[in-house]
């Protein structure tokens, strides 16, 4: 039984919020005033940190404003998670995109032992293809759903939500090794390959107020996600990844040798010699991409062992 008297955390990462902070923090206020309030204040260059001081002064919150210089959201976010502790943490954006009004239902889920993180849903409902003004975003989000979920034989809607709770299992088993918006696919997918527990919550979405401009950079940001995916199937699938690589030097030393086996067939000699050499060398390659693949699985496969272990002999939190 989870204790019912719970602390929870808000994370809300911040930079040059100044136009949309004090809305956020209203909010949320309203449904979770028994929250402590971290804003990070990102190397922001405006007011948002003043402001998100005046309103925690003003509202009587608890909480704080923490400061992170290097710059990217997962800097903020592994900034918070190192400093602040708590059994619920819940993440949004401080843009005001994602209403406070869903945060009970998701903080309940996780109090109740459904899930290890709770991801609030926008595109179930249609809020976000309706609001979203960047359709190549759309396409983004598309794109990097079918990688993970086919990689990670997973059934996810949105990998790529802002607004999170954990349980502080997750938390303080999540090592954060990404510096900005990769952040949360890069969440999904560890939580996914380290099997936490994930459920889906449909929310309303809506885009930011007019004057508030987007950090996000399209194809910046879109690239960035896609080579975390990459890294992600070297580090967590590495036979899938090098075995990919040894196929296609395989397939590419076949091409090369055609013309040598030939020459072997029709004349019983090899014409063809800088071909052969060729083809010998990218054989070898797919054999050494093949043995490196291999290796590496078996050491993925013992880090999981010592991860599910460092689970199990954690001590059980007092209730």
């Amino acid at each position: 039984m989870i204790a019912t008297e719970s602390s929870i955390a808000l994370i809300l990462p911040a930079y040059n919020e100044a136009l949309t902070i004090s809305d956020t923090l209203h909010d949320f206020f309203q449904f979770i005033p028994e929250a402590r309030f971290i804003v990070i204040d990102n190397n922001s260059s405006d007011k948002t940190g003043e402001i998100a001081r005046n309103v925690i002064d003003k509202l009587g919150i608890s909480g704080e404003v923490l400061y992170e210089q290097r710059q990217g959201k997962g800097n903020a976010v592994r900034k918070a998670f190192m400093e602040v502790d708590a059994d619920i943490y819940v993440m949004a954006d401080a843009d005001t995109t994602y209403p406070a009004s869903h945060v009970k239902d998701m903080i309940a889920a996780v109090l109740n032992g459904e899930a290890d993180m709770v991801v609030g849903d926008r595109h179930s409902g249609g809020h976000y293809s309706d609001q979203n003004k960047r359709n190549f975003h759309e396409i983004g989000n598309n794109l990097v759903k079918w990688m993970v979920n086919g990689l990670f034989k997973a059934d996810l809607a949105d990998i790529m939500s802002g607004y999170r709770v954990f349980s502080r299992r997750f938390v303080k088993n999540y090592p954060v090794l990404v510096s900005g918006f990769q952040i949360e696919t890069d969440m999904s997918l560890h939580a996914l390959d380290k099997r936490f527990v994930i459920k889906e919550m449909p929310v309303t979405y809506q885009d930011r107020p007019e004057g508030s401009n987007s950090k996000l950079d399209t194809f910046g940001d879109g690239a960035r996600v896609i080579f975390t995916i990459v890294q992600i199937l070297r580090y967590y699938r590495p036979m899938i990844f090098f075995g990919f690589i040894s196929f296609m030097f395989f397939l590419a030393g076949l091409i090369a040798g055609y013309p040598v086996i030939m020459d072997w067939i029709l004349y019983k000699y090899i014409y063809h010699v800088p071909l052969a050499i060729l083809a010998a060398g990218l054989e070898v390659s797919a054999i050494l991409s093949l043995g490196i693949g291999l290796i590496l699985d078996s050491i993925t496969h013992q880090n999981k062992m010592a991860f599910e272990h460092k689970l199990l002999s954690e001590k059980r939190k007092p209730e």
